[in-house]
């Protein structure tokens, strides 16, 4: 084989910067979990110690982080004063919950997906599943802080209001059910953006929906809010306004007979909004940034979780809208059409 050195240099340059992406992973999430960002946000130029003492952490692996998040370009240093700086723009990722652009909960999910490797390397071999409840804990909050991001700032705003005649049901008083609810974040934020809805969440995942009661018990939700523990062909029959998938009908093995038993669930002019990763129909359309966090995720966590259930169908992270449009005409609905889009996600409306 003939090697062409300036692509062969050209694609160590790339192997460097993705081996450096790989090994600050995990630092990312230090600084999560130990407050490092948040203690630098707003907070001005410090040094090593400064921090250390904020944080109540040792002065000599703060200064060894800060180095590698300065070398990653994560936060400024000024040499002539020794000091690190955590500019505005990289706050609004690592330390602000609330922003819009908040990543730092990707810590968890890489821990996740890092453990779980010899596990789906196992099923490589016997083409078996690796179901969602055999995963690394660190998998289900960081799933929830990950999408919690685009559904605080997109569900209410702007999803909800481009499914015909939805939000007057839930204003007045309509019924959610929400499939796959995990740590109920999406179930959170349409109860509390509407105070007269009745809102259910499900998951088959018990410890996902302890969380999820933890996360109401003592609030104004508690008593109109509720999560049970039910698989999608398991929820009982509810005659829903809404019901809902969030991120969560590709990792099902029975995607089809999912929408088809909770299509049962609905009232006649009920509504199913599926949320769905960000996805072209073809997989050149799909060798973006995007796409390659998600064939990522999908390879680890989303195709073994499906080939675990009965049917297997394993649509992946990244079926694209074509092929959710086949799933949702199986299961019985006739009208079925994009809302919204996100960079992460797409928003499908269907109905009986």
């Amino acid at each position: 084989m003939q090697i062409d050195q300036d692509k062969l240099n050209a694609f160590m340059g790339k192997m460097l910067g993705d081996l450096g992406a790989a090994l600050n992973a995990p630092l990312i999430r230090l600084g999560d979990n130990l407050g490092l960002y948040k203690a630098m946000a707003g907070g001005g130029p410090m040094t090593a110690p400064e921090l250390a003492q904020r944080t109540g952490t040792t002065e000599r692996y703060i200064r060894e982080w800060l180095a590698a998040q300065a070398a990653s370009g994560y936060v400024e240093y000024d040499a002539a004063t020794e000091r690190f700086t955590l500019p505005p723009e990289q706050a609004a990722v690592f330390a602000d919950e609330d922003s819009p652009v908040f990543l730092a909960g990707v810590g968890d999910l890489i821990a996740a997906m890092a453990d779980v490797g010899p596990k789906v390397g196992e099923a490589f071999r016997t083409g078996h599943g690796v179901g969602w409840d055999k995963q690394n804990p660190c998998l289900f909050c960081g799933t929830a802080r990950f999408f919690r991001t685009t559904y605080k700032h997109h569900l209410v705003q702007a999803w909800l209001p481009a499914l015909d005649g939805v939000e007057a049901k839930l204003a007045g008083g309509g019924s959610i059910a929400d499939i796959g609810c995990g740590h109920g974040v999406s179930t959170v934020l349409m109860a509390q953006a509407y105070p007269k809805a009745r809102c259910v969440g499900f998951d088959y995942h018990e410890p996902s929906i302890a969380t999820a009661r933890q996360s109401i018990a003592g609030t104004e939700l508690a008593g109109r809010t509720t999560f049970e523990t039910s698989t999608a062909k398991g929820i009982p029959a509810g005659d829903y306004d809404l019901v809902c998938f969030f991120d969560c009908l590709h990792d099902m093995g029975d995607p089809v007979g999912a929408l088809r038993h909770v299509r049962t669930t609905m009232k006649p002019d009920g509504t199913c909004m599926i949320v769905e990763p960000f996805a072209n129909d073809r997989l050149e359309d799909n060798l973006n940034p995007v796409g390659r966090l998600y064939y990522a995720a999908s390879t680890l966590i989303c195709t073994p979780a499906s080939l675990s259930q009965e049917v297997g169908l394993a649509l992946g992270a990244q079926a694209g809208e074509a092929r959710m449009r086949k799933v949702a005409e199986e299961a019985g609905f006739t009208r079925f059409r994009r809302v919204a889009e996100t960079p992460f996600n797409l928003v499908y409306e269907a109905r009986p």
